[in-house]
């Protein structure tokens, strides 16, 4: 078991699971994980970065991402979603991700995902823009 615990994160974010969540075998899926990941990290960037994804001239694209897992959720658990910058470059950052069950201090699941920012058109990595690196830095933790 990892010793991560949310005072450890910058920023919080609570997702229900769906009834659609579960698999076969009674539990969220795995692969959903990873869709609890983006649903944190674009809901950052979108409201507290102002990143267009619509329009903007800068996108960003996954470079890595994992998961370890330790428990599991079920349909209509909500999931404490735990944010943070573990690493931030010129055009890059490194997140570190946890996810909570309710009332527990350890993860149920630990992640780091690895987004490289690139021109929209041309697909070359360009340097972060200015509002968007200074979201990022918020979530930086010492």
């Amino acid at each position: 078991m990892s010793d991560e615990r949310r005072g450890a994160y910058a920023q919080i974010l609570l997702i229900p699971t769906r009834w659609a969540d579960n698999d076969v075998y009674g539990h969220v899926n795995n692969v959903e994980y990873y869709a609890f990941f983006d649903t944190l990290i674009n809901t950052w960037l979108i409201g507290e970065g102002g990143l267009d994804i619509h329009a903007g001239e800068t996108i960003g694209v996954c470079a890595e991402s994992s998961c370890r897992y330790f428990a599991s959720f079920a349909f209509p658990d909500v999931v404490e979603g735990a944010l943070r910058v573990g690493h931030l470059g010129r055009s890059s950052v490194r997140y570190e991700l946890a996810l909570f069950k309710d009332g527990m201090e350890h993860p149920a699941a630990l992640g780091d995902f690895v987004h490289v920012f690139v021109d929209r058109a041309q697909r070359r990595p360009t340097e972060i823009p200015p509002r968007l690196r200074g979201a990022l830095e918020r979530l930086v933790v010492p």
